[in-house]
């Protein structure tokens, strides 16, 4: 079975060079960090602190995801409901670190995600992916970049999409995020100790795409 793990901090560019990887060599694409921002949002739909464990892990013996894929394309269903569309607004990224670090709900996604991989090959992207979710991992890499550049390509992004959000709005958040991710008590961010390391600052999507499957030829 081939199990790519693609981990890295917010806003690098991790799901673009998994997806393309994926279509690249044909086989699946877990977004892991959807799967995160769907659970944020089934519990802040329940009304509950997503900071908060104990209102959090009661309501999970609740939360039902299915992940589908058409076309290639993944979506998230939760409890039947396809809440893709949801899941990319801005206030979503601070609402799914701060679930993320929540060990019952690390712990719920975690299962799913190393059930899928048991059952396809393939390309899983997240925090945690090399280090906790698949550390057996045939290939396992860790994107980075320098966070001005990721807050540069966030605002473009989110522009296109109409919003008014400034640079400095965007740069914090991403610099707040990447403090939480990676001194989260269960799972932070970091680097596995065999991963290979791609700086993208420099770099365009395709050249990243590139790197990492010249790695994998090899």
């Amino acid at each position: 079975m081939l199990n790519i793990a693609i981990d890295g901090p917010s806003g690098v560019g991790k799901s673009t060079i998994a997806k393309a990887i994926a279509k690249r060599l044909g086989i699946i694409y877990l977004d892991t960090g959807a799967m995160y921002r769907a659970a944020a949002y089934f519990a802040l739909k329940k009304g509950a602190d997503v900071n908060d464990e104990s209102q959090v892990k009661p309501l999970l013996s609740e939360l039902n995801m299915e992940i589908r894929y058409a076309g290639g394309v993944q979506t998230i269903y939760v409890n039947g409901e396809d809440v893709t569309p949801y899941l990319r607004e801005h206030h979503m990224s601070k609402a799914a670190s701060d679930i993320s670090a929540l060990p019952s709900v690390r712990i719920k996604l975690v299962e799913l995600q190393q059930a899928i991989a048991r059952s396809a090959d393939i390309v899983l992207d997240g925090r945690d992916i090399g280090t906790v979710v698949l550390p057996n991992a045939s290939h396992k890499f860790f994107v980075t970049a320098d966070a001005a550049e990721r807050a540069k390509r966030r605002l473009i992004e989110l522009r296109e999409k109409g919003s008014d959000i400034t640079f400095a709005e965007i740069l914090k958040d991403i610099e707040k995020r990447d403090y939480n991710d990676s001194h989260r008590a269960h799972s932070p961010l970091k680097k596995a100790d065999d991963a290979v390391l791609i700086d993208t600052t420099n770099m365009t999507a395709e050249q990243a795409v590139e790197a990492v499957l010249g790695y994998i030829a090899r």
